[in-house]
């Protein structure tokens, strides 16, 4: 299939193609007579607590022209039931879907019994929604046999399908973590070349970031996979701007904290967030969410408490690739990842949490990824976008995960369109020893799209960083963990060809962490 099938061109024949999805998503979907269908969107949920958990939703009739909806705000009804065919309705209501948020809803459904599974759907006038499919958390006493929890991030819209999203829905997990980079501020891609590509229509408005959010929702495998659970979702740069860090983007744009509002707006517009906060241009995302007994979720942002970004290139923001012993930002202790405030938050959330997993949820690899040989300290090139650009702030993150004796760490990461497997160490550039221990264990997901380095360079790294114990950077596709009290099973399902939204998947490799036993053993 041509890549380039789906850059966003507002057509006739893309028009009847949506307008068959959103005849097709449910049988149960009535189209309102004499109007286009104003879910074309779909529907999602997430957020989810023991008795509530969020669905949304967006009034928009043609993705491709959001200009054209009417500035007055609709009324739409939402139903929630213990069957698929809502026989058995527990809750139901109105919201208002007001031009202000983009004609987004959002329904915070309290009162909903622990550890079960629901139906919601929408309905504005005669038209119907397709049915989601969501469910709550387990009590905050119970310890749940299993959670099965599929991973992904980076969906680059030009890069391929989303065949991946296809196979997360069969997979039927409990909950869907995405862990940043939704949509990407740039695209159409005009190409040039056959290897090169050149940058359009980046986004800088609230409408522009509205739009590339409404581009990517269209897609039917993308959809489906917001029906089949609850999601929880943290951002990365590219809701916003490449390599961003704080207030500061690649530009040094003077009025960027104005362009981040923007985004951040339309972001919440866009997800199954809990309501909106007082002031868009400093929005809160980083959060935690227990899964009974068995699991506690912390939720980090890595993006809009950071540091700016050590020794960026001349009069230029974002990263860079550096050599330690040229940059002695590096190794200052006052650059924080996290934000002082962020970080005392995580320390609480790792001192009290009863839970036998704790998972951090977060944006880019945690690992040291030297790009040379380490033979001595003082030795190492490395890339500052991610931890390896904050290493001082790593450390410390390690020590308060060893301090705080919480439960089985665990990390998961996206950001770098690779799958790594890595085991953390209190200092990654020192032996393992009783000084030094290892207190996580890292799993990195690849991309739903978006494209990366050959593999040979990846297998060059690996040979240079002992703490990475596998690396995979030619496949595109998501993460697949299935968390007992006993052990995590993690599975790496990479797609034959990310072009083709038939694409089979295949498990490219597969490790089990044990309870209490902090590394990895590879599954043969």
């Amino acid at each position: 299939m041509d890549q380039h099938r789906r850059i966003f061109l507002a057509t006739a024949s893309r028009l009847g193609a949506l307008a068959a999805l959103s005849s097709a998503s449910s049988s149960t979907i009535a189209q309102k007579s004499g109007s286009a269908y104003p879910f074309s969107l779909g529907v999602a949920s997430g957020s989810p607590l023991p008795d509530a958990v969020v669905i949304w939703t967006r009034i928009l009739h043609d993705p491709l022209n959001a200009a054209a909806m009417p500035a007055i705000a609709f009324s739409v009804r939402w139903e929630m039931a213990e069957d698929e065919q809502f026989r058995r309705i527990v809750a139901k209501g109105t919201a208002s879907a007001t031009p202000a948020l983009a004609h987004s809803v959002h329904v915070d459904v309290t009162g909903l019994q622990p550890d079960r599974w629901y139906w919601y759907r929408f309905m504005l006038g005669d038209a119907v929604s397709p049915i989601g499919r969501t469910r709550t958390a387990p009590a905050a006493g119970d310890m749940p046999a299993t959670l099965k929890l599929a991973v992904a991030s980076c969906q680059h819209w030009e890069f391929g399908t989303y065949a991946a999203h296809r196979h997360i829905t069969a997979a039927a997990p409990d909950l869907v973590a995405f862990l940043g980079d939704y949509i990407y501020e740039w695209g159409p891609y005009q190409l040039q070349h056959p290897k090169a590509a050149v940058r359009v229509s980046e986004s800088f408005t609230l409408a522009d970031y509205r739009a590339r959010y409404a581009q990517y929702k269209t897609d039917r495998d993308l959809q489906a996979a917001h029906q089949a659970a609850p999601w929880i979702v943290t951002w990365d740069d590219h809701e916003v701007a490449n390599d961003y860090g704080n207030d500061r983007d690649e530009h040094l744009n003077p009025r960027f904290i104005d362009r981040r509002a923007a985004a951040y707006q339309a972001f919440y517009e866009h997800m199954p967030l809990r309501a909106p906060p007082a002031d868009f241009a400093h929005m809160r995302i980083y959060q935690r969410y227990d899964w009974g007994r068995l699991a506690r979720f912390h939720v980090l942002d890595d993006r809009q408490y950071r540091a700016y970004h050590a020794c960026p290139p001349p009069g230029r923001g974002g990263s860079s690739s550096v050599l330690l012993r040229d940059c002695p930002a590096l190794l200052d202790r006052s650059r924080s990842m996290l934000g002082k405030e962020q970080e005392h938050w995580l320390a609480q959330g790792l001192s009290s949490s009863q839970a036998r997993w704790n998972i951090l949820a977060q944006q880019t690899l945690m690992a040291q990824n030297s790009q040379l040989p380490i033979m001595k300290e003082g030795d190492g090139r490395f890339w500052t976008d991610g931890w390896d650009g904050y290493p001082m702030a790593r450390r410390q993150l390690m020590d308060t995960l060893h301090t705080s004796r919480a439960s089985n760490p665990l990390v998961l990461s996206g950001d770098v369109h690779s799958f790594f497997a890595s085991e953390l160490a209190r200092n990654p550039s020192r032996p393992r020893s009783a000084a030094n221990p290892l207190v996580a264990t890292e799993f990195c997901g690849t991309s739903i799209t978006s494209p990366s380095r050959p593999q040979t360079r990846t297998e060059q790294f690996l040979r240079m960083n002992p703490a990475i114990k596998y690396g995979r950077s030619d496949k595109r596709g998501y993460m697949l963990l299935t968390i007992t009290p006993a052990d995590t099973t993690a599975h790496f399902l990479a797609l034959d060809d990310v072009h083709d939204s038939a694409s089979p998947i295949a498990r490219a490799a597969g490790f089990v962490v044990r309870n209490g036993t902090p590394g990895l053993k590879k599954i043969a």
